[in-house]
Parts: C-alpha cells; sequence; structure tokens
C-alpha cells in the first residue's frame, strides 16, 4: 500500500491518463473477483508495524534511513518522517495461534531495531501511538523522509491548501499548532492489521468492522501528548485526521476529506468500497504503471492493478478494503494505536478480528441494526473517552442503547470469543489474548492511562516553589469536554453528548522547563524513556508500575 511513485512531480496529462487507467482497473476487479477461484484460500493475518524512534534522551532519533539501510530487511519500510519506521509482518493463517505469531514477529522486528540502531545511532524502537516529545520544530519539512513518495505527497498537498495550516490537537489556545508539512503524520504511528475476506462475505464483514472498531478503540487508548500537548485517550485519530491540512474537497456538491471513518454503511457488492474510492476522491499521485492491468509483472495469479492500490492508498479511511493480485480481498483495519507492547497489540487484534467476525456470523448485516451516524459517533467517542466513553450498541428486540464503553467491552469479550473459535482459533489462544483485555478494562490501565498518571507523579516530583508543572486529573483528561470535539466528523451528530462529569479545564502544553528529579530529564523526556524501557520488557500495559514504584535504575 506504500510503494513508492519514482517521482516528485506531475502534469495535467499524467493525471488523465491515470484517471483513465483507474476506471481501467475497477472494470478489471470485477471480473478478477467474479473469477471461480478468486479468494479462495485460507483466511489469513497480517500486520504493519509503525514505530518511533528515539535518542537517550527520549527525544526523536531522525535516522530512518541508516538504520534501515543497517537492517537489510526488506520487510523494514521507511514511513514518512526521519524517525518512523514500518514493520511489515509476515501474514499467518487465522486458524490455530495466530495473535500469539503476530506478537512473537513484532518483537522480534522491534528487538531487530534496536539491536542495530542503539549501537550505531544511539536510537531505539518506541511503539507508541503519539511521542510525548514530539513538537511542531520536529515534523517540518526538513523532517521528511527524502523518498519520492512522502515528497510527491507534499507537493500534491500544498495544491490543495494553504502552507502553513493550522492543526488543533487539544483544547485551548496552546491545543492549535501550525504545521507546513505532511511529515506531522509522522507524530502518529499505528497498528494496521490486514484479514483476509471472501468476496461474498466481504461488503458484511467490512460493515462489521466498522461497529467492531470503537468499542476495541475504547480500550486501546495509547496516545496520550500530541506534539506535546495534553491530549485526550486516542489523540492520534484527531492529529492523523488533521494532519494533511485536508478541509475536503467540494466533490459531488459535499466536501470529502481523505482521512476519516467514512459516511454510510457500504451498500452493493464487494466491490463498493472500491468504487466509492476511485469515483469520490481526485488523484494525489499519477503514477504510470509500467504493466497492462492484464500483465503479471511479479507472477502472481492475478492482475496487479497497481494504479488501484496506488489510489487507494492515498484514500486513508480507517477500515479500508485492499485487493492484492496473490487472489484475495482483505479488510486493512487501521484505528489501532500502535504499542504499547507486542502482546497488547495482539490481544487488541485478537478482539477486533473476534467481535468484527462474531458480528457478521449467520449473514447478519449491522448496517441494519444501527445507524451509521451512531457508529461514526461511537468511534470519535472512544477516541476522546477511552473506556468512559458512552456508546451505542444494537439491542435485539428494542432501540440501540448506550453503555459505558467499558461495561460494554466486558459484554463483548465472549462475543469476540465465539468469533475466534468459529474462525479455528484455538480456544486457549482466544482465552489467553482476550483475558489480557478483561485485565486492562478491569484495571483501567490502558497506555493512556498509564502516561497520563506517569507524567502526573514525575511532575509532582519536579514541583518547584514556584509551582512546577501541573498535575494531570486522575480521570478523564483534561481535554474531554464536548466543544472543539463536536467540529469533528461524527462528533455528536448522533444524538447529543450523554450526561457526564467533565473537566473543562483548558489543555495546555506540558510544562518542560525545570529537571529538579532524576535523572535531569524534562518531564515528557523523562515519562518517555521510562516507558521505552518498559515496552522493552513486553510484559502487558495492566502490570505496569508507575514511576513512583519504578526507580530509575531498574
Amino acid at each position: 500500500m506504500g510503494s513508492d511513485v519514482g517521482r516528485v512531480t506531475f502534469t495535467e496529462r499524467d493525471h488523465a491518463h491515470f484517471r483513465a487507467r483507474l476506471e481501467e482497473c475497477l472494470s478489471t476487479l470485477r471480473k478478477v473477483v467474479a473469477h471461480p477461484e478468486f479468494g479462495a484460500v485460507p483466511a489469513t493475518l497480517g500486520a504493519e508495524l509503525e514505530t518511533s524512534l528515539i535518542g537517550e534522551r527520549g527525544g526523536p532519533a531522525p535516522v530512518n534511513v541508516a538504520v534501515r539501510e543497517l537492517l537489510q530487511n526488506d520487510r523494514m519500510a521507511l514511513e514518512v518522517a526521519r524517525f518512523n519506521l514500518e514493520a511489515n509482518l509476515e501474514p499467518v493463517p487465522l486458524a490455530g495461534r495466530p495473535f500469539t505469531a503476530v506478537a512473537e514477529q513484532a518483537a522480534h522486528m522491534l528487538r531487530q531495531i534496536t539491536a542495530q540502531s542503539l549501537p550505531h545511532h544511539g536510537a531505539r524502537a518506541v511503539p507508541i501511538g503519539t511521542l510525548p516529545t514530539l513538537t511542531s520544530a520536529d515534523v517540518t519539512t526538513d523532517a521528511l523522509t527524502p523518498a519520492p513518495r512522502f515528497h510527491a505527497l507534499e507537493r500534491a498537498w500544498a495544491r490543495r491548501r494553504p502552507t502553513p495550516f493550522t492543526l488543533r490537537v487539544a483544547e485551548g489556545r496552546e491545543g492549535v499548532l501550525r504545521a507546513d508539512s505532511v511529515a506531522v503524520q509522522g507524530a502518529a504511528c499505528s497498528w494496521q492489521v490486514h484479514l483476509t475476506v471472501p468476496r461474498d462475505r466481504f461488503l458484511h464483514t467490512f460493515n462489521a468492522a466498522q461497529l467492531a472498531t470503537a468499542p476495541v478503540l475504547a480500550a486501546a487508548g495509547n496516545s496520550a501528548f500530541p506534539l506535546g500537548r495534553r491530549g485526550v485517550q486516542e489523540a492520534r485519530i484527531l492529529l492523523y485526521e488533521q494532519g494533511f491540512g485536508d478541509r475536503g474537497n467540494a466533490r459531488l456538491g459535499t466536501p470529502r476529506p481523505r482521512v476519516g471513518f467514512g459516511r454510510a454503511w457500504l451498500r452493493g457488492g464487494p466491490l463498493a468500497g472500491f468504487e466509492e474510492a476511485v469515483h469520490a476522491y481526485d488523484v494525489l499521485l499519477p503514477a504510470r504503471n509500467r504493466v497492462q492491468n492484464g500483465g503479471d509483472r511479479d507472477g502472481t495469479p492475478y492482475p496487479s492493478l497497481e494504479e488501484l492500490r496506488l489510489h487507494l492508498s492515498t484514500v486513508w479511511s480507517w477500515n479500508r478494503p485492499v485487493y492484492d493480485p496473490l487472489g484475495h480481498l482483505r479488510i486493512e483495519f487501521r484505528a489501532l494505536p500502535s504499542g504499547p507492547t507486542p502482546l497488547d497489540m495482539a490481544a487488541n487484534t485478537a478482539f477486533l478480528v473476534g467481535l468484527t467476525l462474531f458480528l457478521v456470523a449467520g449473514g447478519r448485516d449491522v448496517a441494519h441494526c444501527l445507524p451509521f451516524a451512531c457508529a461514526k459517533a461511537n468511534f470519535y467517542r472512544a477516541a476522546r473517552d477511552g473506556l468512559r466513553a458512552s456508546l451505542w450498541w444494537p439491542s435485539p428486540g428494542s432501540a440501540p442503547q448506550e453503555h459505558e464503553a467499558g461495561a460494554l467491552v466486558r459484554k463483548l469479550l465472549p462475543h469476540a470469543r465465539e468469533g475466534l473459535i468459529m474462525a479455528e482459533v484455538d480456544a486457549d489462544e482466544a482465552d489467553t489474548m482476550l483475558n489480557l483485555l478483561h485485565e486492562r478494562v478491569a484495571t483501567g490501565r490502558t497506555g493512556a492511562w498509564w502516561q497520563q498518571r506517569a507524567l502526573e507523579v514525575l511532575n509532582r516530583r519536579r514541583e518547584a516553589p514556584r509551582g512546577g508543572g501541573a498535575a494531570l486529573p486522575t480521570g478523564r483528561t483534561a481535554a474531554t469536554s464536548g466543544g472543539w470535539w463536536e467540529e469533528l466528523p461524527g462528533g455528536g451528530t448522533a444524538t447529543p453528548e450523554p450526561p457526564a462529569t467533565r473537566a473543562e479545564q483548558p489543555a495546555e502544553a506540558v510544562p518542560e522547563a525545570g529537571n529538579r528529579g532524576e535523572p535531569g530529564l524534562p518531564p515528557l523526556h523523562d515519562l518517555t524513556v521510562r516507558y521505552a524501557r518498559l515496552a522493552e520488557r513486553a510484559d502487558p500495559v495492566h502490570t505496569w508500575n508507575l514511576p513512583a514504584d519504578l526507580p530509575w535504575s531498574q
């Protein structure tokens, strides 16, 4: 999906040619999908792990090109900012023990990166949704990875919106920043899951994935400090949606941002998502394919359709359809954050995949069970409030009901187990992974919770007589009032927000002055180094101690 384009500049003729080729690709895809053997493969699971590189003091280390050269691993890819790398895991069969397999692969990749980058560049790999030590100065044009794809995207976006553009990552004046480059996307790191889906169940499974995403996201928050600001539970969602400076493009009479949750349940056949991407979005990267769509460049059994695949890679839906010329369709689940550990990411994946498969069992289409506006509102509420979010859920025989996310997750875990067992996942594998989610929800200790509370402890340690850093609230984050989130897609579109006690304090930049605590690091840097060390130990996040219980010498 992130293949290079070879060029940075394109002509109007390139755009026109590419658009025509997209229509050809759609026509070819319809024929391919109708082939009786297409999609006749066992279900597989894959993942992409985006990670940040940090230096000894916790700041970003812009050395991704050098580290990738050291690794000599084709499954390691450059990402948009110089301090990012992406590890592409080998797909594994869904039957058996897939989540253990992807956790082991992710752990191996992280160890491999750090083993090469630490001795040569003093950098280590950290799986986290938003790196707390990043500032606006770290995500300028200078931070853009020197690869044609990223510079071509930079030029394409420069034509679509003013530069610099406004980036709102938290409430209050401190939460509004100025950005001048798509490099700001490097502040948002994800764990992207790929699931192969039979063509005859693709549309219903895609809709089920849309509904399943919110409760999983509520339990998976790991992005508390976007660009050094106090954010919400999964601030990466907001950061990524605004990180291109995209406010939509008037097409078919309505604004259509390229990053988002979607506008409606999918209707029609298995290609509905592909058709929407082609017809609703203009072309960003019109790179020409040297092989015609009937060709077979890599020895794959089906046409490459490279223009279609490239175009899909520039429509950043939180759940995205994928065509693979190896002979299948799959869903790319893009909403989960990177980290905190491989086990946590594997557990999140088990819950998401299991719940999706349960929701589509028996040919059910969740589009008939819940208005799309409710599913969309769920997504943004989950990102904002985490386990305390109020989420809509279908109620058989009656109108949809609202539930606190933590209670809803506990209710849905047995359903996710059913979905996994139906997919022939080993029962003990399902139980092990889903029990990690149960423990996380029971303790309330998500990655975001640990970051917020750890910073509170570190700020108290550093409090000077003049006041020092302000402690975070111990309940919801400071940036959980409706306000600016209501401007987002889905914010309040289903119904008014449920009554709740919310902190009304404005968000602020986390104090970086003062260094009274050992070993002399500013609070966010101290926090980040501690997080990195705990992540390397690989124990699930609900078992992590706070700094008060974690001497630096450990």
